[in-house]
């Protein structure tokens, strides 16, 4: 029986069909830790596309580009081209504290195109949805808006997922809305995580021993970098800014950088053997890397000539890959 998408039914309360919102092409966002960073607004191009209409829109929160979250997109690449389909501002409209990110803003498209190994040489795309204007839609007005409003192909979920107002609806409803409204679903079960020790396990109700956020999160908390990088698939990235900083110490072989200069979020305070100082676009320098209370010191056994750059990152120790 052919599937026909079914007429738009979509209207508010006021006889108003809403508008979805996307990101704009700059956003300023501003990050606090429990590090104690200052807050800043930093601001940064959104890379994300235009439009996602013919596409596959993997669904989820991606905060940290896990394996289970490019377990998703790897699905996604095997039925077109891939895309990543989040909320943006939920923290705002929901009243969460916002704390600093898993992953970088600015180092997003770079850990993506290292996706594009297992994705069929293409790298996945972001594409931000305001969670604003979509929070209240049901489930069925959330597909509809998928099909009808973005156009797009399919759609991929982990076994896991929840939609619609107040997360009303399950996977299993998203594929009989789907196949109502002419659009594939398909669903991806759990990437479970290797290590199911009492240790890892975190205050999180939804944590069936799946790969996860928090789990990485918990993993950084404790300072685990090479756990962090079994979860992450890659070795854990620290990214500084380093423009108009104070307290920004450069010597022949050492840097110390306040922790007002984290960009996302850093591993607990120790020390960090087996480090890489990633400087400018070529620059790898082998070292060590110790956080305080106050700052982060960078430390090798070579030379670390000054450039004068706006970003420096720290690759913890763990995965071997070249991203």
């Amino acid at each position: 029986m052919a599937i026909v998408p079914c007429r738009s039914k979509w209207v508010s309360l006021w006889g108003i069909r809403p508008q979805v919102k996307m990101r704009p092409s700059f956003r300023k966002t501003k990050l606090t830790s429990q590090y104690g960073q200052r807050e800043e607004d930093h601001e940064f191009p959104s890379e994300g596309p235009v439009s996602v209409k013919g596409g596959i829109v993997a669904l989820g929160k991606f905060d940290a580009l896990h394996i289970g979250h490019r377990e998703l997109a790897i699905q996604a690449s095997k039925a077109g081209i891939p895309f990543l389909l989040s909320f943006v501002g939920m923290a705002e409209v929901l009243g969460w504290e916002l704390g600093a990110p898993i992953v970088a803003k600015c180092d997003r498209k770079r850990v993506l195109s290292s996706w594009a190994h297992f994705c069929s040489s293409v790298a996945p795309a972001e594409f931000h949805v305001e969670f604003s204007s979509v929070r209240h839609l049901s489930p069925g007005q959330f597909v509809e808006m998928l099909a009808n409003e973005l156009g797009v192909r399919g759609v991929v979920a982990g076994e896991n997922y929840r939609f619609g107002y107040k997360a009303a609806s399950d996977a299993s409803e998203l594929v009989k809305l789907c196949e109502e409204y002419g659009i594939r679903a398909y669903i991806v079960g759990s990437v479970m995580d290797k290590n199911q020790s009492a240790e890892v396990k975190c205050l999180d109700s939804k944590d069936r021993g799946q790969v996860s956020s928090t789990r990485v999160r918990c993993a950084l908390a404790n300072g685990d970098v090479r756990y962090v990088s079994e979860l992450l698939g890659r070795s854990h990235r620290l990214v500084l800014e380093l423009s108009e900083v104070e307290g920004l110490i450069w010597e022949r072989n050492t840097i110390s950088v306040p922790k007002s200069c984290f960009l996302n979020l850093a591993p607990k305070e120790g020390l960090y053997e087996n480090c890489t100082c990633l400087i400018g676009e070529t620059m790898k320098i082998r070292c060590s890397a110790m956080i305080d209370t106050t700052h982060l010191h960078v430390e090798s056994n070579e030379q670390i000539p000054y450039q004068d750059c706006r970003f420096i990152s720290i690759k913890f120790g763990g995965a071997e890959e070249n991203c």
